[in-house]
């Protein structure tokens, strides 16, 4: 295979193949994300075509960010059943077929199919478990950094495609611009097909950093065993008053990112007068400081307390949006927000990473984490259509934007409620955490 020549022709180099795993799953997540972030140049073209409310779309938009958390903790066990690459090549599949399927679409219950179940379940395939997955497999060293470049390229990704994308969609169509992203999706495919594989002793080689060749994972004896493993899991981890605290703090995250501002940021510029060309460049320019962000937070995290590292983070986000309906959405307030807004997209990942391994341990943490970014798209959901549905009835963004700042200051308390470590949390069996 390509693959292991290209091992071998890196090992008489001495370069550890896990770079080029962890580069094409960087790619990869990247185009995934590409495609989440997409829906948010569809809502005004699909109001127009087809004569749709914004809350109808939206309804399908908070089914895919539903399914896109769900799935992140039996994604996990998918992976140590059938592989990372069948996994990983299934899940883009689905979402290039619920992408082409839209072109053809004529009724609300159709874009549900496509967009909310079909792609929601591609996505979810691919979700920040597969970066912390693909970091666990091939790397014992620089472990920390490879985390901090998936969940960078996971959340990035999602808006560093906007411009172009809402550029196409407004010289071309939406179709031009989607047809785009199935491009990306095809081109991430054929990488992973030719350079993708499951774990270092497929290849014959220890993980970077370490000097044995470890075994496949133990697989699930049934598919009901391995549908189960991750129930398990939650329900001990439902008994820690950490856990708790961890997934409604997430909840709020995903309330006030994806849902809100990733899926309604065109059409909230659209209301002020910005075209969406404009909006969308501005959506990048949160990308681009949400990496520096994210690679930031990692850094913090590993010399401050996270708990008052989550205060800070949710608390200076709840004061962006509670500044942004009053800033007149002039050029250098949008400018000031988008740095401001943009540094703390998803700082907040590396510091919940760690409190979650403080609390149930560094073995349970992966799983337990899938559970708590599940509470995060959950929120994204609950945003996605509550301010569809309220810019449907009030004419304006305004109480869903301020409510998602009040509910960032309530994370900002409660993130300090979590000791720092969680003596009660419960022993899961290793099935669970498995």
């Amino acid at each position: 295979m390509i693959s292991q020549r290209l091992a071998d022709w890196l090992q008489a180099r001495n370069i550890h193949y896990g770079w080029v795993v962890a580069a094409t799953t960087f790619l990869t997540m990247l185009a995934t994300a590409g495609a989440m972030g997409s829906a948010g140049v569809l809502i005004g073209p699909l109001e127009a075509e087809f004569g749709w409310s914004t809350a109808d779309i939206s309804s399908a938009m908070a089914v895919r960010l539903v399914l896109f958390g769900l799935f992140g903790p039996f994604a996990a066990a998918f992976m140590n059943q059938f592989g990372v690459r069948n996994v990983v090549a299934t899940a883009l599949i689905l979402i290039a077929i619920g992408i082409v399927g839209s072109f053809f679409m004529a009724e609300v219950w159709q874009l549900v199919l496509l967009w909310g179940l079909i792609v929601g379940v591609g996505t979810g395939m691919t979700a920040m478990v597969l970066g912390a997955t693909v970091a666990a497999r091939w790397f014992d060293k620089q472990r920390g950094l490879v985390v901090g470049l998936m969940t960078a390229s996971s959340a990035t990704g999602q808006l560093v495609f906007l411009p172009l994308l809402a550029t196409l969609a407004e010289d071309f169509g939406w179709r031009a611009a989607m047809g785009f992203v199935v491009t990306i999706i095809a081109l991430a495919m054929i990488l992973v097909l030719l350079l993708m594989r499951d774990q270092p002793s497929d290849l014959g080689i220890a993980p970077y950093g370490a000097t044995e060749i470890r075994p496949r994972p133990p697989r699930s004896a049934s598919l009901g065993a391995l549908l189960l493993s991750p129930l398990l899991a939650l329900k001990e981890a439902s008994r820690s008053h950490a856990f708790w605290v961890l997934f409604l703090t997430f909840f709020i995250c995903g309330f006030s990112t994806n849902g809100l501002i990733q899926t309604h940021w065109i059409s909230i510029c659209g209301d002020v007068g910005i075209a969406a060309v404009g909006a969308a460049g501005i959506l990048a320019l949160i990308g681009i400081f949400d990496m520096i962000g994210t690679i930031g937070s990692g850094w913090l995290s590993d010399r401050y307390d996270s708990r008052w590292l989550l205060f800070w983070f949710y608390g200076l986000r709840g004061l962006s949006l509670l500044y942004l309906p009053y800033s007149g959405f002039s050029a250098p307030a949008i400018a000031a927000f988008a740095v401001f807004y943009g540094l703390d997209w998803v700082a907040t990942v590396p510091p919940t990473v760690k409190l979650a391994a403080d609390n149930f341990g560094p073995d349970k943490a992966g799983l337990i984490f899938a559970w708590v970014f599940t509470g995060h798209q959950l929120g994204a959901a609950a945003a996605a259509f509550s301010a569809g549905a309220t810019r449907t009835e009030l004419g304006t963004y305004g109480p869903a934007i301020l409510v998602a700042g009040a509910l960032c200051l309530l994370a900002a308390g409660l993130a300090i409620s979590i000791g720092r470590k969680d003596r009660t949390a419960p022993t899961m069996p290793a099935s669970a955490a498995a």
